[in-house]
């Protein structure tokens, strides 16, 4: 498990460096690392330090175990709508007239790429670390699928409207910040979850939105 956690760390840490000066010469990468991506791989680090280094282990445990301590009986279903809600205000934006970055065609395409990377490392995950719920039902812990989804769409939200104004990616990532709340406060998932599952998410749409250009010049390349 330490194995897979460090080789797992060193290629997001590979991939969150700053692209290279546009002055040094260099082939064209098949896409360009982003500064936005260090805060998302940190998430994503931490998440699997908590699982290996006992004394983290422990801490992270005791936040969510004191968060269901001081609401005792707390459950909803809130967070079983909430993860999509970003996603699906971005169509609702939309459909009454404020455009995003992208056509219904292209933004769906990019969502939907997004939606089918994260699922690849956080339904790999779940199998491999084996990690047990809070609540002790399931071995399917770590990460989070649910905060997963959400800060896809949180990113997707601030990707296709990040031109017009800033406040539309603060309200999707409010409303994915909820989502990771709410899945501890219903005694589902430790902290350690929810931070990579958030930062699957965020790294998921970042690789989609620039892998996608890539994919859509190879396979309907424009005529002169």
């Amino acid at each position: 498990m330490k194995r897979i956690a460090i080789s797992f760390i060193l290629v997001l840490t590979l991939i969150s460096a700053n692209a290279q000066p546009d002055s040094i010469p260099a082939a064209r990468p098949v896409f360009k690392p982003r500064a936005t991506w260090i805060i998302p791989t940190v998430m994503v680090s931490y998440g699997f330090a908590a699982l290996e280094i006992h004394s983290l282990h422990k801490w992270d445990s005791r936040i969510v175990n004191n968060l269901h301590a001081n609401n005792p009986g707390f459950r909803t279903h809130a967070d079983d709508y909430l993860q999509y809600t970003p996603a699906l205000l971005v169509y609702g934006l939309n459909a009454v007239g404020i455009k995003g970055k992208h056509d219904f065609v292209d933004r769906s395409v990019i969502y939907f790429m997004a939606n089918l990377i994260m699922a690849v490392p956080v339904n790999g995950l779940k199998k491999i670390t084996h990690s047990q719920r809070p609540d002790g039902i399931g071995f399917n812990a770590f990460p989070s699928g649910h905060t997963a989804i959400s800060f896809v769409g949180a990113e997707f939200m601030r990707r296709e409207y990040m031109d017009r104004s800033p406040w539309y990616g603060v309200a999707g990532y409010l409303i994915a910040g909820t989502t990771g709340t709410l899945r501890m406060l219903n005694y589902r998932h430790w902290f350690r979850d929810v931070m990579a599952g958030a930062g699957i998410g965020i790294l998921s749409a970042e690789l989609a939105y620039q892998l996608y250009p890539v994919i859509k010049k190879k396979l309907f390349p424009r005529k002169k």
